[in-house]
C-alpha cells in the first residue's frame, strides 16, 4: 500500500505495518482491500483471478470456496439442514430459510427507492425495480425478444422449440405452461373455481368469468 491509503476501518497505514491492535495486515495488490489473515487474502484473491480449486466430485461443477462446494453438494444429498422453527419446512441453505421465515414474521427489509414498495428478498425488490427502469436483462437468442425475468424468457423460449413439459395425467395431453394444464383439468374435474359476485353463477376460467360480467351485468373487468 502507498503510503497515505486509507484502510477498510479509516485508518491510514502503510504497506506491511501492523494495526493499533498488533495484527499484521495482509492487502489485495489488485484492489488494495485488506485482511487480518493470509487465508482470508488468498480467498478474497480468487474473485480477481477466476481460480475456483474446489469441484464437486458428482458433477464436476468448480467453485471458488470450499463453503460453497458444501452448500452445493446437499443438491445431489437431498440434505436440507436448515429448519423453520414456526413450520418445519426444511432447507438447504441458511440464507433460504431466513428469506423463508419472513413469511411467518411479515417482515419486509428491502425497500423500493424509487416507489417506497418493500419486499422480503433482495431478488425480487430487484426485479421489481426492472419495472422502472424498463430493463430487460434476459434476450431471446432466436427472435431478440427481451424479459424482465428469467423464468418469462424460458417460458417464452418454448414457442420456438415447442416443447410442452406439462402434461396432464388424465388424457395426456400436454402444454407450455402449467396455467393452462391447470384450467385443462377443470374439463376433467368438472371444477368451476371462478365465482360470479354478482350472481353466483361459476366458471372453468377467469376469461369465462369477465365475459359473463360484461354480457350479463355490465360489469367491465
Amino acid at each position: 500500500m502507498s503510503p497515505g491509503q486509507v484502510t477498510d476501518g479509516g485508518q491510514v497505514m502503510a504497506r506491511g505495518e501492523v494495526d493499533d491492535a498488533g495484527r499484521r495486515r495482509h492487502q489485495c495488490e489488485v484492489c488494495n482491500k485488506q485482511f487480518d489473515f493470509l487465508s482470508q487474502l488468498t480467498t478474497h484473491k480468487r474473485i480477481h483471478t477466476g481460480e475456483k480449486p474446489f469441484s464437486c466430485d458428482v458433477c464436476g461443477q468448480t467453485f471458488s470456496q470450499p463453503g460453497d462446494l458444501t452448500r452445493h453438494k446437499r443438491i445431489h444429498t437431498g440434505e436440507t439442514p436448515f429448519s423453520c422453527d414456526m413450520c418445519g419446512q426444511t432447507f438447504v441453505q441458511l440464507g433460504h430459510l431466513n428469506s423463508h421465515k419472513r413469511i411467518h414474521t411479515g417482515e419486509t427489509p428491502f425497500s423500493c427507492d424509487m416507489c417506497g414498495k418493500a419486499f422480503s428478498r433482495s431478488d425480487i425488490l430487484n426485479r421489481h425495480r426492472r419495472f422502472h427502469t424498463g430493463e430487460k436483462p434476459f434476450r431471446c437468442e432466436v427472435c431478440g425478444k427481451a424479459f424482465v425475468q428469467l423464468c418469462d424468457l424460458n417460458k417464452h423460449k418454448r414457442i420456438h422449440t415447442g416443447e410442452k413439459p406439462f402434461s396432464c395425467d388424465v388424457c395426456g395431453k400436454a402444454f407450455n405452461e402449467s396455467s393452462d394444464l391447470n384450467r385443462h383439468k377443470c374439463i376433467h374435474t368438472g371444477e368451476k373455481p371462478f365465482r360470479c359476485d354478482v350472481c353466483g353463477q361459476s366458471f372453468r376460467n377467469s376469461s369465462h368469468l369477465n365475459s359473463h360480467k360484461r354480457k350479463q351485468h355490465d360489469v367491465h373487468c
